[in-house]
């Protein structure tokens, strides 16, 4: 079984996968369940475009997305996509990011996940 522990996930849209909009929140709400039983969580997920989107208040992973970072899991989301969708100050976790902040993230981790 594969460590986690220096992996650095990518967030990249308002959901997983592409196609339909309900079924893709219902599979990162999944997944970031699933993730957060797992032993050995990942360093970071970072949020960028419109995976920004889940960090807002009232998403429908809100809960989970505090429970992973109340486990250790750093939360960032890129500060341009944040203005972009009017999300400045409107979200309930993680942490406001540059893209520098995000390259020097994918840089020392050991592994980059896409979703």
């Amino acid at each position: 079984m594969g460590s986690l522990k220096n992996t650095l996930i990518q967030i990249t849209q308002n959901g997983m996968g592409a196609g339909d909009e309900s079924l893709g929140l219902l599979l990162v709400s999944n997944y970031l369940t699933l993730l957060s039983e797992e032993t050995h969580l990942p360093r970071v997920i970072v949020f960028y475009n419109a995976g920004v989107q889940l960090l807002r208040s009232g998403s429908p992973v809100t809960e989970i997305l505090k429970e992973l970072q109340q486990k250790g899991v750093q939360l960032m989301a890129c500060k341009t996509c944040l203005n972009h969708f009017g999300l400045i100050g409107k979200t309930e976790v993680g942490l406001a990011g540059t893209m520098m902040d995000i390259i020097e993230l994918q840089k020392v981790a050991d592994k980059v996940v896409n979703l």
